[in-house]
């Protein structure tokens, strides 16, 4: 798309989501919504009014729009009302939809052993051993260059992850035995897992995806599943909550506190009081079937 064929709405639009440092892909998200808010409207989006809004809002839910898409369009439009066109009241009463909170799918030690041993090549099996190994996101191990792998300090740097945040994870023996042993079969330069391009992260599920049915795992299985793991095995293994917040990158504690849910051998270490009951002198009988 050429310059002239950009409206002076929207280049301000971008010049405003430019100037904020917003991500290549949450401003073509942006884009997105105000032009399909606008071809519903069949108007100038200047002219919009609340109640505008309000029906479009009707609009998603009865199309059975799934719910962050909803909150992704509230969130879309209440940045170009309230930035762009300098009218946040208009925006004022789009409420976000609360969204069902639901456990994540967590794999078993065992389970993620036969996973990582299932990966279609070296490649992969380094790649889903970094996102489980170190609790990276898809696009966390894809990003990935050499120049990040610390094998002095042991420490494997993430550089502008998810919020546009660095951090450090740590490096196992493990892990930095089999990241020596790709590069010494691939040689990479600059990534650390390079393809014809760089991996992506779609080829990176895939893989995941085709590892778990080769593995013989019938859970629903994501690359983010292998991160889900990662915070879960720690837990479990009493490392404390807030280092692994620091090792996610979560901003908020109660995030990293949903996995304590799935923690399944702390939550079996926990003594039930029907336990305690029984061992009391009077200790109870088990009726037999009526």
């Amino acid at each position: 798309m050429t310059d002239t064929a950009i409206s002076p709405r929207r280049r301000r639009m971008i010049e405003d989501m430019t100037i904020r440092k917003l991500a290549p892909k949450t401003q073509a998200s942006y884009i997105r919504v105000v032009r399909n808010s606008t071809a519903f409207l069949g108007r100038s989006p200047d002219q919009a009014s609340a109640e505008d809004l309000r029906r479009y809002q009707l609009h998603l839910a009865a199309r059975g729009v799934s719910v962050p898409s909803q909150n992704a369009t509230v969130t879309a439009l209440r940045f170009f009302f309230t930035v762009t066109l300098g009218r946040s009241r208009v925006t004022d009463r789009m409420p976000f939809v609360r969204e069902p909170r639901r456990l994540p799918v967590v794999l078993s030690p065992e389970e993620v052993a036969r996973l990582l041993d299932a990966a279609p090549g070296l490649k992969y099996q380094a790649a889903l051993s970094v996102a489980y190994g170190a609790g990276l996101r898809a696009a966390e191990v894809v990003a990935l260059k050499i120049c990040d792998i610390d094998s002095d300090r042991m420490v494997i740097r993430v550089e502008q992850g998810k919020g546009r945040k660095d951090r450090y994870v740590m490096l196992s023996e493990h892990l930095l035995a089999l990241l020596r042993a790709w590069w010494k079969a691939a040689r990479p330069q600059g990534w650390l897992f390079p393809g014809q391009n760089p991996l992506t992260t779609r080829q990176l599920n895939r893989a995941c995806h085709a590892a778990a049915e080769a593995a013989g795992i019938d859970k629903r299985v994501s690359l983010h599943t292998l991160r889900h793991s990662f915070a879960t095995h720690l837990l479990e293994q009493k490392v404390d909550i807030r280092v692994i917040q620091v090792l996610l990158g979560h901003k908020k504690l109660d995030t990293t506190a949903l996995y304590s849910q799935v923690a399944t051998r702390t939550i079996r270490a926990v003594r039930s009081p029907l336990e305690q009951l029984a061992q009391r002198p009077s200790n109870m009988t088990v009726k037999p079937p009526a």
